[in-house]
């Protein structure tokens, strides 16, 4: 793969611009060598119909790398303006390919500027796979990893930052398989999937608008049984709690939890229990402080 490095120009980062990335799948060598000779990416427009809820079409591009690409495997490498976008059918993409019904499939194709090199990669603690995420160029060039590229809601951005000072290791918007006779659903999107060694843990951030919908109620509590069937302990934290008690309920729960499942499984290295300020003499109230 040395060579997929050295072929790309190193460029100075922009620092005054906007909008919205879309960090998408990179899993082959031709689609990368596409994107960075011939300037454009493909999605189905299925795909952005079921997964993308934002704004489109989006301003940058960014790539998500599979384990194909070696040592630059599992993160956010490069990315690319979006110059312009057209609905295309996949016969016009690849004029040589067969004669078959898959020509007439119909895509977005993705005009992309010089595709750029990241100062440092955005990588992925436990080389997760992704479809596609939606995020903001504020966030994006302030990322380490993956899961701080999420822009969901701001109930996720507090608990996600209560993560970070507390070093408790989750993935955020993980997607799970479930048993769609029992939730109607194939699979679950996770606010945040923390994994120990004696079980997982579902934490979702409840919006007062979206479940206090009856209907949806419904739908979360067969997904939630689906989830507990499968081993995963599921807490649900709605909007008050997370704003306004955060050190005194939401995070003890979450760490107890962790706790007596093993602590958090970091991929590989020996568990480790979550400590409370608290519990080591010092304010609790103090680690959570906006200021």
């Amino acid at each position: 793969m040395m060579e997929l490095r050295e072929t790309i120009e190193s460029m100075v980062m922009p620092t005054s611009v906007s909008g919205d990335i879309l960090v998408a799948i990179l899993n082959n060598v031709v689609d990368f060598e596409i994107a960075r000779d011939s300037h454009w990416y493909r999605i189905p427009l299925g795909s952005v119909e079921k997964w993308l809820n934002r704004s489109w079409p989006p301003r940058w591009l960014a790539f998500y790398q599979t384990k194909i690409f070696g040592r630059e495997a599992h993160a956010v490498t490069y990315f690319a303006e979006v110059k312009e976008v057209r609905q295309v059918r996949r016969g016009q993409l690849f004029p040589d390919e067969p004669q078959d019904r898959r020509r007439s499939e119909p895509y977005y194709q993705l005009l992309l500027g010089t595709m750029q090199r990241l100062p440092q990669p955005i990588l992925s603690r436990r080389f997760r796979r992704i479809i596609f995420i939606q995020t903001t160029w504020e966030k994006f060039i302030a990322a380490v990893e993956i899961n701080d590229l999420f822009d969901d809601s701001p109930l996720e951005d507090r608990l996600w930052a209560a993560f970070k000072r507390l070093k408790i290791a989750a993935e955020r918007q993980e997607y799970i398989q479930l048993d769609s006779n029992i939730a109607t659903l194939d699979f679950a999107a996770l606010d945040f999937a923390i994994y120990c060694p004696r079980g997982r843990i579902d934490v979702e951030t409840d919006g007062d608008t979206w479940h206090a919908n009856p209907e949806r109620a419904a739908l979360d509590n067969r997904r939630d049984n689906a989830l507990k069937m499968m081993g995963w302990t599921v807490l649900r934290f709605n909007t008050t709690q997370v704003w306004e008690q955060m050190t005194e309920y939401c995070i003890p729960t979450i760490t107890k939890t962790i706790n007596n499942l093993g602590g958090v499984d970091e991929n590989g290295v020996i568990p480790r229990r979550i400590e409370l300020p608290n519990e080591r003499g010092m304010h609790q109230k103090s680690l959570f402080d906006e200021s």
